[in-house]
C-alpha cells in the first residue's frame, strides 16, 4: 500500500516537471497602448473615416485633450476599452458615458432629449452638443466649459436659439430670444453668476416638459422652482388666495410665470414688463379677471378691467400718471387675499390704510365709493346706482339735444355766408366769378378723384386699425374690405380715363403741357420763400399752375402708381405669391401702408390749405365745384397766364363800364 503511495507521488512530479515548462512559456498579453501611442496616429488632421458616405475626422487635438479632465486623469484605452494594441485594425466601438457617469445618464434617459432620440429625432442634444467634444471636455468651473455658469444660456442656444434646428419639433426658437432680453439673460450677459439660467428652471440632464408633473416648470411646480432664488416672494404666495388656489390643484389660478412671464421676465420698474403699474390691468390681471368664466366657474366678479380703467385712476394711468393707483396698489403683490380676509388690503376694515396711503385723512366714508367704475345701463338698486342712471340718461340726452342744435345753427349760418362769397359777394377778391379756371370734364375727373381717395383713406385706416373710430363706420371688416377695394378699382378707373384724356383731347394736351416742371419752377420756389420772409420786395408772378400745383400733380401721379401696384399685388396675393418671392407681396404691404401715410398727410398740409385755408381763398376755392374763379383772384395769382386772362377780357370790359354807369347814376341821384 505504501509502495503504491510513493509510485503515485512520483508521477505526480514527473507531470507537474512535464507542465511547468509549457506554461512558463505561453507567450505573455501585450500591455495597452500608452496615450502617446494612440496620439502618434490621431493627433494627425488627415486621419478619417468614412461615415454613411461622409469622411469624418478622427483627429484628437493633443494639447486640448492633455489640458482635458479626460486626458488629465485617464488614458485613452480607459474609455475605449475595447483597444487592446496599437495599431488596432478593429473600428474602436462607441463609447458609453454611462460607465462613469451612470447617474447622470440615468437621468439625461428619462428626460425630452433621450425620449425624441429614441422616438426618431436627429436634432435632440446629446452628450457632446452641451459638453463639447469629449476628448476636449474641461471641468464645469472652468470658464472655458460649454456647462460653465455663464456660458449654459449659449450652450443652450446653440439650438434652442436656432430656427433651422428647433423647425419641425413643436418648440419655437423664440423663447431663448425672449431670455436673452429678459432681466436674468441681461444680467448673465453683464457676467453675473447668481442670475438664474436654463439649468436653474429645467434641471441639467433630466429635463422634461412642462406637462410632465415631475417636470419643474410644470404649473404647479414652478413657485418651488422660482423659489431658489425667490424664497421670500414664494413663502408669501403660496399664503395669497392665489398660492392656496394653486395648491389645490386649480389650473386657472396664477402661478409666478403666468404674471412675471415665462422666459422674457423684466424689472417691474421696465414700462414693457408685463408687471409693469400701467400694464397691470391690462396686460396681467386683466387676463384672468376680465373674462366672465372667472364669474361663471368660482364666482369672483368679472369685467374687473375694463371697470377699472373706465375710473379716476385708470384713466390717470393710461395718460401717464405714476402715481394714480393701480391693481396692485390696493390688492397687494403677492399677497393677495379674498376681501374677506383680514390680512387682505381690500377688506373693510382695512380699507382706510389703504386708500390713506394715496390719500392722507380718509375716513370709513370715502372709502364707500366704487373703485371699480361701472356705469349701470339700468339703474341697480342702490342708490348710488340709482343717481348715475338717472344723470347719464339726464346728459346722453342734453348732449345729442345742445350739440345737436349748436350743429344745426352753425349749418344754417354757414350756409348762407358760403353762398355769399360764391356769388361774389364776399369781401376779399369781390367781383363776379367768370374766368374758367376747370372745364366740366375736368371737374368730374377731380371729383371722382376726390370721392375714391377720401373712401380710400377711411377704410384703408380702418382696415389697419380696427379699434379706431373710423372701424366704427362700417358694420364689418368685410364690409370695410368690400368698399376699400371698389374705390379703389374706381381710381384705377380715373387714373386710366385721365391718362386718355391727356393723349386724346385737345384741352387735355395743353393740360399736360402746361404741368410739365421747367426751371422757373425752382426759382419761384426760392423767389416765393423770400418773398415771405421779408427778404424780397418783389412777388413773384405765375402762369397758369404754380409750382406748388406742379408738385402736388406729380406726387399725385406717383402716387396713384405706386398704390395702384402694391393694391393689386396684395388684392392677387395668392397669385403673386406663386410667380413671385412671398417676401415681394410683405414688401408692397408696408409700401402701400406709408404711401397711404404721406399721401393723407400731403392732402391735408399741402392742399386744403391752397384751396381751404389760405387766407387768400378762405373759405373755399369753388372752382373744384364749378370751374370758375374771379378775374381779380386770378390774375393776383396767375398773372402771366396770358391765355386766360385775354379771354375774359371782353367780357370784363363791358361788366366794368356797367358799373361805373350805375356809380355814375347813383352820384346823380344822389345829387338830386
Amino acid at each position: 500500500m505504501k509502495q503504491r503511495s510513493y509510485y503515485a507521488f512520483i508521477l505526480f512530479l514527473i507531470g507537474i516537471a512535464a507542465v511547468v515548462p509549457s506554461i512558463c512559456a505561453a507567450p505573455k498579453e501585450p500591455p495597452k497602448p500608452a496615450n502617446e501611442e494612440c496620439l502618434a496616429c490621431h493627433a494627425d488632421a488627415s486621419l478619417t473615416k468614412d461615415v454613411d458616405g461622409k469622411q469624418v475626422s478622427l483627429q484628437v487635438k493633443q494639447d486640448a485633450f492633455a489640458n482635458s479632465i479626460h486626458g488629465m486623469a485617464f488614458t485613452c484605452v480607459d474609455c475605449h476599452s475595447d483597444i487592446k494594441q496599437s495599431p488596432h485594425e478593429t473600428t474602436p466601438a462607441k463609447v458609453n458615458c454611462a460607465q462613469c457617469h451612470a447617474d447622470a445618464v440615468q437621468k439625461y434617459e428619462a428626460g425630452f432629449h433621450s425620449k425624441s432620440l429614441h422616438n426618431g429625432g436627429t436634432k435632440a442634444a446629446r452628450c457632446a452638443d452641451c459638453h463639447g467634444n469629449v476628448h476636449e471636455v474641461v471641468p464645469a468651473s472652468d470658464p472655458k466649459s460649454r456647462v460653465f455658469r455663464t456660458n449654459i444660456p449659449s450652450t443652450c442656444g446653440s439650438c434652442h436659439g436656432q430656427k433651422f434646428v428647433m423647425e419641425g419639433s413643436g418648440i419655437s426658437e423664440k423663447p431663448f430670444a425672449s431670455y436673452q432680453e429678459s432681466v436674468h439673460g441681461k444680467a448673465v450677459a453683464a457676467g453675473s453668476e447668481k442670475a438664474a439660467v436654463c439649468t436653474d428652471c429645467h434641471s441639467s440632464h433630466e429635463i422634461r416638459t412642462a406637462a410632465d408633473p415631475q417636470s419643474p416648470i410644470n404649473k404647479f411646480n414652478v413657485p418651488v422652482t422660482c423659489a431658489k432664488c425667490h424664497a421670500d416672494q414664494k413663502q408669501i404666495f403660496m399664503q395669497s388666495i392665489h398660492g392656496m388656489a394653486l395648491a389645490r390643484g386649480n389650473t386657472h389660478a396664477p402661478a409666478c410665470t403666468d404674471c412675471h412671464g415665462i422666459h422674457l421676465i423684466k424689472k417691474h420698474v421696465d414700462p414693457t414688463s408685463s408687471v409693469a403699474a400701467q400694464n397691470l390691468a391690462k396686460t396681467t390681471c386683466g387676463q384672468c379677471h376680465e373674462n366672465a368664466r372667472m364669474s361663471d366657474e368660482f364666482g369672483v366678479p368679472g369685467r374687473r378691467s375694463s371697470t377699472y380703467l373706465a375710473s379716476y385712476h385708470g384713466l390717470a394711468t393710461q395718460m401717464g400718471s405714476a402715481v394714480a393707483a393701480n391693481c396692485a396698489s390696493c390688492h397687494g403683490v403677492h399677497n393677495i387675499f379674498a376681501s374677506t380676509d383680514p390680512r387682505s388690503l381690500t377688506n373693510s376694515a382695512r380699507l382706510v390704510e389703504t386708500c390713506g396711503k394715496c390719500h392722507p385723512g380718509a375716513t370709513e366714508n370715502f372709502t364707500k365709493g366704487k373703485i371699480h367704475l361701472d356705469v349701470p345701463l339700468k339703474a341697480e338698486n342702490d342708490i348710488g346706482s340709482k343717481v348715475i342712471g338717472f344723470v347719464r340718461k339726464f346728459y346722453l340726452w342734453m348732449i345729442f339735444s345742445t350739440i345737436g342744435f349748436m350743429v344745426l345753427h352753425n349749418l344754417i349760418i354757414l350756409r348762407r355766408k358760403l353762398a355769399i362769397h360764391r356769388t361774389g359777394g364776399g369781401a376779399h377778391h369781390a367781383g363776379a366769378r367768370i374766368l374758367l379756371r376747370m372745364t366740366r370734364n375736368q371737374r368730374i375727373q377731380h371729383f371722382a378723384l376726390l370721392v375714391s381717395f377720401i373712401t380710400l383713406v377711411v377704410t384703408g385706416f380702418a382696415l389697419k386699425y380696427p379699434d379706431s373710430i373710423l372701424a366704427a363706420i362700417f358694420w364689418n371688416e368685410n364690409i370695410r374690405s368690400i368698399v376699400h377695394r371698389v374705390a379703389g378699382v374706381a381710381m384705377i378707373v380715373a387714373a386710366a380715363y385721365h391718362v386718355f384724356y391727356l393723349g386724346i383731347a385737345r384741352e387735355g394736351r395743353r393740360l399736360l403741357i402746361d404741368f410739365l416742371p421747367d426751371i422757373k419752377d425752382a426759382t419761384d420756389t426760392i423767389d416765393v420763400l423770400k418773398y415771405y420772409l421779408g427778404l424780397s420786395s418783389k412777388k413773384p408772378q405765375f402762369r397758369r399752375f404754380t409750382y406748388a400745383e406742379k408738385m402736388e400733380y406729380w406726387a399725385l401721379v406717383w402716387g396713384t402708381i405706386v398704390m395702384a401696384v402694391t393694391g393689386v399685388m396684395m388684392w392677387a396675393k395668392v397669385i403673386v405669391g406663386n410667380l413671385l418671392p412671398r417676401w415681394f407681396i410683405d414688401v408692397a404691404t408696408a409700401v402701400h401702408f406709408y404711401e397711404a401715410v404721406l399721401a393723407t398727410l400731403a392732402i391735408i398740409v399741402w392742399h386744403f390749405y391752397q384751396v381751404m385755408f389760405d387766407p387768400d381763398v378762405y373759405p373755399m376755392n369753388w372752382a373744384w365745384l364749378d370751374g370758375k374763379m374771379s378775374v381779380e383772384h386770378y390774375r393776383d395769382e396767375h398773372p402771366l397766364d396770358t391765355v386766360a386772362l385775354q379771354g375774359t377780357q371782353e367780357q370784363d370790359e363791358p361788366e366794368v363800364a356797367a358799373t361805373e354807369a350805375a356809380e355814375e347814376a347813383k352820384k346823380e341821384e344822389e345829387k338830386v
